[in-house]
């Protein structure tokens, strides 16, 4: 099998981040890569095009990990305040029950969410109700996952839900459990394929902690 190069993997990340629409300012990403590790540095007028480049370097098959270090360089800052009133806002709308036990934090422009929930579905909607929040620089989520008691056959349940995803090849793919502790381990093409395994393996009830030993193989 033709093994890709870090030259072909960096052209085709700049490729797909131009391709990609909901990348508005792209012209000043720039992209490096080195043993398949893709580092995007750059200034950006929002936080979402930093988040849809990091999303658009995933997809390129051959990249194993990301580091995204894109500034995010507002036209006109808001003050720390109106950018967590905002934010509280969102999260409410989104998690009207759960919302009463996320904390936000914002200084700079760096927001970051606090507290516990049950499911890591609504870690994930917290931070997606905010990306779209004029001021946000960077966002860092520390909501916790409470523990809850973990169905015996949990690893099985996993397992089939990996074979029903129609992105993945369960077959080089193994779950291990150990408590309410899942890891994964095996091979897969792409990043994004490494990155949907393990959220297949998030919505399995009673998961606090999912580690991820997939390997990527170029």
């Amino acid at each position: 099998m033709f093994k890709r190069t870090d030259s072909n993997i960096k052209t085709d990340i700049e490729d797909e981040i131009n391709w990609d629409p909901a990348v508005t300012d792209d012209t000043l990403i720039a992209v490096t890569v080195k043993d398949g590790v893709a580092t995007l540095t750059g200034f950006v007028k929002s936080y979402m095009d930093s988040y849809y480049a990091e999303k658009a370097a995933k997809r390129v098959k051959g990249v194993t990990a990301i580091a995204n270090d894109i500034k995010v360089k507002l036209p006109t800052e808001r003050t720390d305040p109106e950018i967590a009133e905002e934010a509280f806002k969102a999260v409410k709308r989104e998690l009207p029950t759960t919302s009463k036990n996320i904390k936000i934090v914002v200084k700079d422009g760096w927001l970051k969410l606090e507290g516990e929930c049950d499911w890591y579905f609504q870690k994930e909607a917290a931070e997606r109700s905010l990306r779209s929040i004029n001021g946000i620089k960077i966002i860092s989520n520390f909501i916790t996952v409470k523990e809850q008691a973990t169905p015996i056959d949990i690893s099985k349940k996993i397992e089939a839900a990996l074979v029903r995803n129609a992105r993945l090849d369960a077959d080089n793919i193994q779950v291990e459990l150990s408590g309410s502790k899942v890891t994964l381990r095996g091979k897969v093409h792409s990043l994004s394929e490494k990155l949907e395994a393990q959220r297949a393996a998030w919505s399995a009830p009673g998961i606090t902690s999912v580690e991820n030993a997939i390997a990527v193989s170029l």
